[in-house]
């Protein structure tokens, strides 16, 4: 039983310095990119509308490789690119149309749940990337709120708080074993 609970606190203690380390991780390479976490190259983009239901909920995150050419695209991929009336909002869908204009390429779009398609085109050098078809579903949510200041404060904090705690638990069972009788007085 002692090595049961021996192994269950080494386990334990890797967990919880293993939450520590990705939350900062997390935390830090959002902040350094803008908002974006990268991993492996891909993009992590959180999904904040239902646009493309089905196929991606609302809340997922997925991952959004760079496309080294537009020309490589083609008629069904999914796509996340800059809105023309705003850089900084992103929209991720599908490529319903491709048309090339002298050595120029323009892409129309839809979103799968939508009705019609997108009214404004979109141009080769506002596209981030291609989506992966990785989904990880809700998980958005979760990472919007890590992105969050209050959420960064949060993970930072419970998992440093965890840690201290767990440190005194095994500080005073450690305490605890010490048998007062078998120590000497020295003087």
């Amino acid at each position: 039983m002692k090595t049961f609970r021996k192994w269950a606190g080494r386990i334990s203690s890797i967990i919880i310095y293993g939450l520590l380390i990705c939350m900062v991780m997390t935390v830090i390479t959002t902040k350094v990119n803008g908002g974006t976490a990268k991993v492996f190259g891909y993009e992590i983009m959180t999904v904040l509308s239902g646009s493309m239901e089905p196929s991606i909920k609302t809340g997922s995150i997925i991952a959004v490789k760079p496309v080294p050419a537009a020309s490589e695209l083609k008629k069904g991929d999914v796509i996340t690119f800059k809105a023309s009336d705003n850089p900084n909002t992103l929209i991720t869908h599908r490529i319903v149309e491709v048309e090339r204009v002298n050595e120029s390429v323009q892409f129309i779009t839809k979103g799968d749940n939508n009705d019609t398609k997108d009214t404004a085109h979109v141009n080769s050098q506002n596209i981030v990337g291609a989506y992966s078809g990785f989904t990880l579903p809700f998980i958005g949510k979760l990472l919007a709120f890590i992105q969050s200041n209050n959420g960064a404060i949060f993970l930072l904090i419970v998992p440093g708080v965890l840690m201290i705690l767990w440190s005194v638990i095994n500080f005073w069972r450690e305490i605890s074993k010490v048998n007062p009788k078998e120590v000497k007085p020295t003087g």
